[in-house]
């Protein structure tokens, strides 16, 4: 009895700091946030005569602005590219450094280290990238020149800096992915490729019959993390692009490559419609939590038929 009540309380000693965390950083901000949006809190809301509820004005608000309907249809699309892009190299990364390569554990780290490095620093480093290194190319290089030309900048399209913003984000995050799917890879037993080696099974034939379907796990979680991170890029889109270039929309000028998360801080803290900014993270969370619920079920769906 003495020593169910000392594990009882070793584990709320553990316990206690970690929820009394998530109450504070995440719980009470989430449902004060979830008060802000209905009101009319801004830094003058004071001088305006102090805080007031307004109802749903800044969800309409929100949804009648062209700039936040752009920046969530450009969301979706990044993060659909993002998911396919991410999964496909770190996928083929994976099986690459668990084959019989030479020095495949030096591999491993080289792709890994980019998930170290800050967002925002990886994002002002490929920009000089884009905007620098591959133009002296085309100044060096005449069959090349065509790249030196202000028109072919990288970052000077919405399409081009939108691809340009897969290509960092799958260079910064692959490299994790790609160790999740290493351990995937790693448990297939090896007897089930011996036996199919002598049944005559080619490389192909053995990744489709075997690797994926043991696999499946391992792609719910990288889907899943990939869909959440690629929905939430912020550090990145801020340093690489900051929302450019401009193009216009119904009339109206607007970030051509701002995604959801910069048009909510671009909202709050730049225009100062803090409750506004606040109206537009509550339906960011609600459509990432359906959509991160929808993308598990049907991904454990997947697995038992695997």
């Amino acid at each position: 009895m003495k020593k169910h009540t000392e594990n009882a309380l070793v584990f709320w000693l553990f316990l206690i700091p970690v929820l009394f965390a998530f109450l504070m950083v995440m719980v009470i901000p989430f449902f004060l946030g979830s008060f802000y949006a209905f009101t009319n809190w801004s830094s003058s809301a004071k001088a305006d005569g102090g805080l007031r509820w307004v109802g749903l004005a800044n969800f309409v608000q929100s949804f009648t602005d062209p700039s936040f309907l752009y920046s969530f249809g450009i969301t979706l699309a990044y993060t659909l590219m993002n998911m396919v892009v991410i999964n496909v190299v770190a996928f083929s990364l994976a099986l690459l450094v668990t084959s019989e390569l030479r020095f495949k554990h030096l591999y491993r780290v080289a792709f890994f280290i980019p998930n170290l490095i800050g967002g925002l620093i990886l994002g002002y480093i490929w920009q000089f990238i884009f905007n620098n290194a591959i133009p002296s190319l085309g100044k060096f290089m005449p069959a090349l020149a065509f790249l030196a030309e202000p028109d072919n900048l990288m970052l000077s399209k919405n399409t081009s800096a939108l691809v340009a913003m897969v290509i960092v984000g799958t260079w910064q995050y692959a490299g994790y992915i790609m160790m999740i799917y290493i351990a995937a890879i790693e448990n297939v037993p090896v007897e089930l490729h011996e036996a199919a080696k002598i049944d005559g099974a080619n490389a192909w034939m053995r990744l489709k019959a075997i690797t994926l379907p043991m696999a499946a796990q391992a792609f719910t979680v990288t889907l899943f993390l990939t869909l959440v991170n690629s929905f939430k890029q912020f550090d990145v889109n801020v340093s690489l692009t900051s929302g450019g270039p401009s193009t216009m929309l119904l009339g109206k000028p607007i970030l051509g490559t701002e995604l959801l998360a910069l048009n909510i801080y671009n909202t709050a803290f730049i225009s100062n419609k803090l409750a506004e900014g606040q109206a537009r993270a509550v339906v960011f969370f609600i459509v990432l939590a359906i959509i991160s619920i929808i993308q598990v079920y049907v991904n454990k769906r997947k697995e038992i038929e695997l």
